[in-house]
């Protein structure tokens, strides 16, 4: 066995060969990362931000799960996959209840098109959620070893402080590494333990504190498809150039750059025409789409309460009867008070004909 690892010492890993777990580490609650090596001894060569597929033995037969590299190709004796139980998970489920050390799979890979490798840049910004954490660990362990300073503002939000993944790692590089600069959200702090950096959700607001030269960075997102979007909204809203916006998806993982989808976000666009009916008051105002229903309602003579103008105080509260409009608040509204036909006015943008209860 010795002479066959050492024969194999420099060669690269293909997914013919097994690999076998050699450690599990836990990490937040219902996660874990898995540890793999070849067997023959092999090295792994792939890209930071890179996916692989595993064949998982279940008892009702084998299913394959794609999960990113959460390790470094700067680091080529392992392999490190780093997965998080949603409550109906069954292959991650299983690993997490019966993949331990000495278990072999098989597994196929690496891919993916995720990678800063493929846009290069001065400046970075890397913005995740949840397990959407995990290239962003591999691209930034990359460059840390890399040798050379780098400029990554690193934004993870999470539910509550214990949910955060790498906290303790991605804090000890930032300490050796002062072009990384950590930044932790999280939706609601933990009893009797004091949290002392950014809690709510990821808006506008929070994106001009963390990083205020966004406009210059190269943006990778991951996490839920709610979170990008919301993400997508605030860059967008704020005037970032999009050709710079990368993302992966929790659910459908790209392998080639043909497969890289066209995103459909809706996008008001100036010279699209759109028009104001104002029920209360019986008028009716023409616009574009790049006009604010506040906006458009100062214009017309009319008076709605008003406050920040950016979608932070709420004061502006307004019922939609009719139509719709593009609204990107900075959490002066409540999902509740939307899903019943209230919009903001100052952050919200009529995509057509808007009736307004005005």
């Amino acid at each position: 066995m010795d002479d066959l690892v050492a024969s194999n010492r420099h060669a690269v890993w293909t997914d013919s060969e097994e690999l076998e777990c050699v450690s599990v580490l836990p990490e937040v609650p219902n996660t874990a990362s898995f540890t793999f090596r070849a067997v023959s001894g092999a090295l792994f060569d792939f890209q930071p931000g890179q996916f692989m597929t595993l064949e998982l033995p279940l008892p009702d037969g084998v299913i394959h799960r794609t999960y990113t590299i959460s390790s470094s190709p700067s680091r080529p004796r392992s392999i490190s996959i780093t997965v998080k139980a949603q409550p109906d998970s069954i292959g991650t489920r299983w690993m997490l209840d019966h993949l331990v050390p000495g278990t072999r799979i098989r597994a196929m890979g690496p891919a993916g098109q995720f990678t800063l490798l493929n846009y290069p840049a001065e400046k970075y910004l890397f913005i995740s959620a949840g397990s959407g954490i995990t290239p962003m660990m591999s691209m930034t362990t990359w460059m840390f070893d890399h040798g050379t300073e780098p400029d990554i503002v690193f934004i993870n939000c999470a539910r509550r402080p214990s949910e955060i993944l790498f906290r303790g790692l991605l804090e000890h590089m930032a300490t050796r590494l002062p072009g990384l600069y950590v930044k932790w959200v999280i939706e609601e702090p933990e009893r009797f333990i004091p949290w002392t950096g950014f809690q709510g959700r990821f808006n506008q607001l929070l994106l001009g504190l963390v990083a205020p030269d966004y406009l210059e960075r190269e943006v990778f997102c991951c996490g839920p498809e709610p979170f990008m979007h919301s993400v997508r909204d605030a860059l967008s809203g704020l005037g970032y150039d999009m050709d710079h916006y990368h993302q992966e998806s929790f659910q459908a993982p790209v392998a080639t750059e043909a497969e890289i989808p066209e995103l459909d976000d809706v996008t008001p666009d100036g010279s699209i025409d759109a028009e104001i009916v104002f029920a209360q008051s019986q008028r009716t105002e023409r616009c574009t789409q790049n006009d604010t229903v506040l906006a458009v309602t100062r214009a017309s003579g009319l008076n709605i309460p008003s406050g920040c103008t950016f979608g932070v105080c709420g004061t502006c509260r307004i019922r939609k009867l009719e139509g719709e409009v593009h609204m990107v608040h900075n959490g002066g509204i409540s999902e509740d008070d939307i899903a019943e036909g209230y919009i903001l006015a100052c952050c919200s943008y009529p995509m057509g004909k808007v009736t307004v209860d005005v």
